[in-house]
């Protein structure tokens, strides 16, 4: 388990929507379908406080929104039901939530503040109109936790569940923190729990019903919210989240600055101390989570003077060819996230 626009009439257009309202009604037996596309867009584009960078919110052809930079960062991501979530383990909250912070940490590891999305939503024609409204809910929850809005998007019938996520993101006058910035001499550091999701999806996958914070990570990632911007502040070289693996990770901050990034197990000593109770009961390796394990989108970034607080160091940057190792030897285990893997 690792990491569309509303249907139109011939030569029309769909109208900018976004699924940001908490009126969405659950009377049994209401669909998709049974309400009607602008039925739906009008429950979901109602009653939510955007933030102070929207001048044209939901309901008009397209959002505006200032730029007071002068620049937008933006990324953006998806979510393919049975590819990256599970509705037998995820709620349509938890999917809401998840899908909002992946993508936020794409800005967060530029240095950048999150601000705006645009979402499209695709799912098949009978989904119930309750678990839109939830979805919405899920996401909403997790942009206010950073102070950022949904302005806009688009709804679509598909075989199968996917929610598409554009971001935009404000780097407030400083330059963006790259991959390619990583030097000899710099600290490797990161902010946050690493292999918390991997060790949830070996519960899930095991049929374990306890260590409920794991498996709570892996529906819904913990992204520290501010601290890329704290590390830009910082002075930080280099900065990615953790979405394929700590160490996959990593090797494009080695790849892109062409140094080697080496990690110091003494320093995840740790973090692989709080995996190994789950792994003992399935047979896992802690270690292998901790540093092959994906989806926790925590930030690792590399430093040149003090790190910021709440950040650790766990390895240091050194000349020679690029690559990524561990205690001084190249790293066997499990390579990371594959979009295309089996």
């Amino acid at each position: 388990d690792g990491n569309s626009r509303a249907p139109v009439a011939p030569g029309g257009r769909a109208p900018s929507c976004a699924l940001d309202s908490t009126t969405m009604t659950s009377e049994s037996g209401e669909t998709l379908a049974g309400l009607g596309e602008f039925a739906v867009i009008g429950r979901l584009t109602a009653q939510r406080t955007q933030p102070p960078e929207v001048v044209v919110g939901p309901g008009d052809d397209a959002a505006l929104l200032t730029a007071a930079d002068g620049r937008v960062v933006v990324s953006t991501d998806m979510l393919v039901e049975g590819r990256h979530f599970r509705r037998d383990w995820s709620t349509p909250h938890d999917v809401g939530r998840k899908a909002i912070a992946q993508n936020a940490a794409d800005i967060e590891a530029m240095g950048a503040r999150p601000y705006a999305f645009v979402v499209g939503f695709g799912a098949p024609v009978d989904t119930a109109a309750a678990d839109a409204q939830a979805l919405s809910d899920g996401m909403w929850s997790e942009a206010t936790r950073f102070g950022a809005g949904i302005v806009g998007g688009d709804l679509v019938a598909a075989p199968q569940w996917v929610v598409s996520v554009t971001v935009l993101g404000d780097l407030g006058g400083r330059p963006p923190v790259l991959l390619s910035g990583a030097q000899p001499g710099d600290t490797v550091a990161v902010v946050g729990d690493l292999g918390w999701s991997a060790a949830g999806y070996a519960m899930y996958h095991n049929g374990i019903h306890e260590f409920d914070e794991l498996r709570r990570r892996h529906l819904v990632p913990y992204v520290h919210y501010g601290q890329g911007a704290a590390a830009a502040a910082a002075g930080a070289t280099a900065m990615t989240d953790v979405s394929d693996g700590l160490v996959a990770d990593l090797g494009h901050i080695a790849d892109a600055s062409g140094v080697v990034v080496e990690l110091s197990m003494a320093a995840l000593d740790a973090d692989v101390a709080t995996l190994t109770p789950a792994a003992a009961m399935i047979g896992g390796d802690a270690r292998g989570w901790v540093l092959g394990g994906g989806e926790d989108h925590v930030l690792v970034g590399t430093f040149s003077g003090a790190l910021p607080a709440g950040w650790r160091a766990i390895g240091t940057v050194l000349p020679g060819e690029p690559r990524v190792t561990v205690d001084g030897a190249s790293w066997h285990g499990a390579g990371g996230w594959e979009s295309f893997g089996q």
